[in-house]
């Protein structure tokens, strides 16, 4: 009790100075700032997010519409099929490598639990690399004393990365023989699910016939301080809402390698797991490379390719247990980022390649958005800045008044995704737009490096010393020359 009132407290005392800070930002602006019909109105500076802020409250509008409307509609849809939309089977993929133990011991607890109350044929699937997690397993499992329908299969694999992990395990459960209605729950090593999440995923492929996968909602515990706790739990929300826009159109743009589900026909299928193995890009510039990290993006991307659809389950939630690869917020967040956008911008190109016949075209709007957001994310703050060198300090102080009210806006509106909100998410969405997009463009132009955040693994070509240099300079070159380009077509336009 004592913790939650002084947890309210701090929020109150953080929005408090947030709002005074606001205000204060307003004090020391001009009045003619305020002025409807003065050159300077405060709202004209955001003239130029036009398209930002169109596309974010585009998938506001559609995520509302599927969480409180359509998911609704569509789950009482599930109920009566009853008994018809249950599996044959289930088998539950984990996979763990370099996780400490007590989160292992939460992991397997709760997919152990999860096995057993769900009520169906279940096979839980250990694809691990450390002998101390097998023996982790087999322990909770003899205290647990599962009944005979549930089974454990353990598949040892070297440390030689997640991708080789996940398809070993699919070809384990190939030998298994699965029928067409068997399901496959594939959970990374550092997910607790929560209770009931088996029986409010795996029906849905019942009730959707072309549906291949489809992914669950997270929240997250995280091994750090307060700002890096609160960026990942708001990262959670607005992957929230995006994921529930993305399911009205059954296209949710990644099967999450936290917790995804899949039908057992897919992840047997020969094509899917040498794609999720073997993923690789073939760049006009780079050369080929391979996928080194986004199994999330691959399997996606090999879905959609084998003609199947993806959707998205609000009320299945998972736990996520998150550990800053570094103590620092920035160098934590810099590393994560430079590995999420990367997976992210690699698939995007030939995602766009599938056309929009296969795709839809809002999917496909979304995908192009992907390639042009490090852009416009960055216009505001480039004009402001040109503006107050040229004509005087009053324009970046309108501009920070601008981004600290449409923030506030935009954090309260996350509040209707059910996950909570606080006093820094604010400042941090403004964080996540600059550098954001400033790691977007140096990932763009280097996109065949990669390396885990967790493990030190790094992707390795081989080279020869012509075509590395020539990757390097010419990475530095075109990343030079773009923004030069940006910001000198902005001077003109200023």
């Amino acid at each position: 009790m004592m913790h939650r009132l002084k947890h309210g407290l701090l929020q109150a005392a953080g929005w408090l100075f947030y709002l005074t800070l606001l205000m204060g930002l307003a004090s020391l602006l001009p009045t003619s700032t305020f002025d409807s019909e003065s050159k300077n109105f405060i709202f004209l500076i955001g003239a130029v997010g036009i398209w930002r802020y169109s596309m974010g409250a585009t998938h506001f509008v559609r995520g509302m519409i599927f969480l409180y409307i359509v998911y609704p509609h569509l789950r009482r849809k599930l109920r009566k099929l009853g008994k018809a939309a249950d599996p044959s089977h289930v088998f539950l993929m984990v996979t763990s490598f370099r996780i400490d133990a007590h989160t292992t011991a939460q992991v397997y607890q709760s997919v152990i639990r999860e096995a057993i109350e769900c009520g169906f044929p279940t096979t839980v699937v250990c694809s691990l690399v450390e002998m101390s997690d097998e023996l982790l397993v087999k322990s909770l499992w003899e205290r647990m004393n599962p009944p005979e329908r549930v089974t454990l299969d353990f598949v040892r694999i070297a440390g030689t990365g997640k991708r080789d992990g996940l398809a070993f395990g699919f070809r384990a459960i190939s030998r298994h023989l699965p029928d067409e209605r068997a399901v496959v729950a594939v959970i990374d090593g550092d997910t607790v699910l929560s209770e009931g999440v088996v029986r409010r995923t795996v029906p849905w492929f019942q009730l959707f016939d072309n549906v291949g996968g489809l992914t669950t909602n997270e929240f997250c515990e995280v091994r750090g301080g307060y700002i890096m706790s609160e960026w990942h739990k708001l990262r959670f929300a607005q992957r929230h809402i995006n994921m529930c826009s993305m399911a009205l159109s059954k296209r949710v743009l990644t099967m999450t390698g936290r917790m995804s589900v899949f039908r057992a026909d897919v992840v047997t299928d020969a094509g899917f797991i040498a794609d999720v193995e073997n993923d690789s890009l073939e760049h006009w510039r780079l050369g080929r490379f391979r996928f080194l990290t986004g199994d999330d993006k691959s399997s996606w991307y090999s879905l959609m390719r084998l003609g199947y659809d993806t959707f998205y389950v609000p009320d299945a939630a998972i736990h996520t247990v998150e550990h800053p690869p570094e103590k620092s917020f920035i160098k934590s967040s810099r590393k994560l980022m430079y590995r999420w956008y990367g997976n992210n911008l690699r698939q995007n190109s030939r995602a766009l390649g599938l056309g929009i016949r296969r795709l839809g075209v809002f999917t496909s709007v979304v995908l192009f958005d992907q390639r042009v957001s490090m852009w416009t994310s960055l216009l505001g703050l480039t004009v402001a800045l040109i503006a107050s060198f040229k004509y005087g300090i009053e324009f970046i102080l309108a501009y920070l008044l601008w981004i600290g009210i449409t923030r506030l806006i935009l954090t309260i509106l996350l509040a209707c995704s059910g996950h909570s909100i606080g006093p820094a998410y604010p400042a941090i969405l403004y964080y996540n737009q600059i550098v954001g997009a400033l790691m977007k463009i140096y990932v763009f132009f280097r996109l065949d490096r990669q390396s885990w955040t967790r493990q030190d693994t790094k992707l390795s070509r081989d080279l020869a010393s012509f075509q590395g240099w020539f990757n390097t300079w010419s990475s530095r070159t075109m990343t030079f020359s773009a923004g030069s380009i940006f910001v000198a077509v902005l001077m003109t336009m200023v």
